[in-house]
């Protein structure tokens, strides 16, 4: 292959992984900011849409067989199937372009990327929440490959910041210790946030707290903390809680 078709291939495909985590990002802000409207099948028929039209190369408008999704994702009923695809069109994720006349004809539809309410993605104050809870209910969550672009950096870098203002103890260098943050998995990352709360009630005093680059070298997150006049406090190996999902 040729440099430009290369660089041509190099440049559709990061357009492809920016399109879906684009409409991923937006579908999942606005899952948090609705929770009581959003159900599995509304997420299993809308990122089988995204897939779709994946596959598709990106059309502005495509067709969508009833049956063909249905079967894909498990759904049996077509009233079921279009209650949901009804719900994806009212929240604004789906455009109906042109109705079928019945199931195995295709809706020619679009994908739409319906916004939070605040038109824009959740604050550190949210993703901290987010952070807390994903550590209670999943401790045994495994890593997760990290896809390399510009979404994921601004990701990355907001974790650190979490970490940094949370910590409270900003000695070093940022950069260096930044660069050391980024190179954790997203497990590590979840135990950083489980442990540091515990570690700074253990050390109130943030002069006898090591420092931030200390703590990231040592893997500090995996020490045993013991709380003032309390049994010490063990970490254990758990499973995903299905309730949390």
């Amino acid at each position: 292959m040729s440099r430009t078709a290369l660089r041509k291939f190099d440049g559709v495909c990061y357009f492809k992984i920016m399109n879906t985590f684009n409409l991923s990002r937006n579908f999942f802000n606005w899952c948090f900011e609705n929770p009581g409207k959003i159900n599995p099948n509304h997420v299993a028929i809308y990122f089988f849409c995204v897939d779709l039209n994946n596959k598709l190369g990106w059309k502005e408008e495509f067709g969508l067989a009833s049956y063909y999704c249905m079967e894909a994702i498990g759904i049996n009923k077509h009233q079921t199937f279009i209650k949901y695809l009804n719900d994806l069109i009212d929240y604004g994720f789906i455009k109906l372009v042109q109705k079928a006349k019945n199931q195995y004809v295709s809706n020619i539809i679009s994908l739409q990327s319906a916004m939070p309410k605040n038109g824009k993605a959740l604050d550190k104050a949210n993703m901290w929440h987010e952070v807390k809870h994903e550590v209670k209910h999943a401790r045994g969550k495994v890593a997760i490959d990290k896809q390399v672009n510009k979404q994921t950096i601004k990701q990355i870098n907001n974790n650190f910041e979490v970490f940094w203002d949370m910590y409270d103890k900003k000695v070093g260098d940022k950069n260096k210790i930044a660069l050391k943050f980024d190179k954790l998995s997203q497990t590590e990352i979840n135990l950083i946030f489980e442990h540091v709360p515990k570690y700074i009630k253990s050390q109130p005093d943030k002069k006898f707290r090591k420092n931030p680059e200390t703590y990231l070298n040592n893997k500090s997150w995996l020490d045993e903390i013991i709380l003032p006049n309390s049994k010490s406090i063990k970490k254990y190996k758990g499973t995903i809680d299905d309730n949390h999902f």
